[in-house]
């Protein structure tokens, strides 16, 4: 009898997900890839983040408010809380701290009076700029340097790829 391998006809086929976009990968390069790119963008992620320290030496969880303010614009604390799934108590700590830091400011609630609106600073805002510069500037020296002008193109071919990656459910 002759001894079979792992590599099913199921896996020289291409197959099928959950939607009808043919695939030709097979489960198990499946995990790989997805492995792979997982540890690939996290190191990059970090990478990126060694080039600026556009939030400083803050915690994750008051950088990722800071974040929320500049992308969503102003907030109250209890806004801010449920978005980060904290407490409202939590969140106030974190403001607290913003607020000392001269990166939030607040001001009375236009629709309630007794609400205070959350946002960030000019000096927040030019960390924040300063801070992409840095991290733009580095990607792209680092890509100049370190890919072929063919490897270029095949990046930049990926960008929408992984662009819908991104905004994927």
């Amino acid at each position: 009898m002759k001894p079979t391998t792992a590599t099913s006809s199921a896996q020289k086929a291409p197959s099928k997900t959950s939607g009808s976009v043919p695939t030709a990968a097979a489960p198990a390069e499946h995990d790989s890839t997805a492995t792979e790119l997982r540890v690939v963008l996290g190191q990059l992620t970090r990478r990126l983040r060694e080039q600026s320290n556009a939030t400083g030496d803050y915690t994750h969880s008051q950088g990722s408010a800071l974040l929320r303010l500049e992308r969503e614009g102003p907030q109250t604390i209890s806004d801010l809380a449920r978005a980060e799934g904290v407490r409202p108590q939590s969140m106030a700590a974190i403001v607290q701290f913003l607020l000392e830091a001269g990166l939030v400011e607040g001001s009375p609630d236009p629709k309630d009076g007794r609400k205070t609106l959350l946002s960030i600073t000019d000096e927040a805002r030019a960390k924040f700029a300063s801070g992409r510069l840095a991290k733009e500037d580095w990607l792209f020296r680092t890509i100049r340097t370190t890919l072929t002008a063919e490897e270029q193109a095949t990046l930049a071919t990926s960008i929408p790829l992984l662009r819908r990656l991104a905004t994927s459910p």
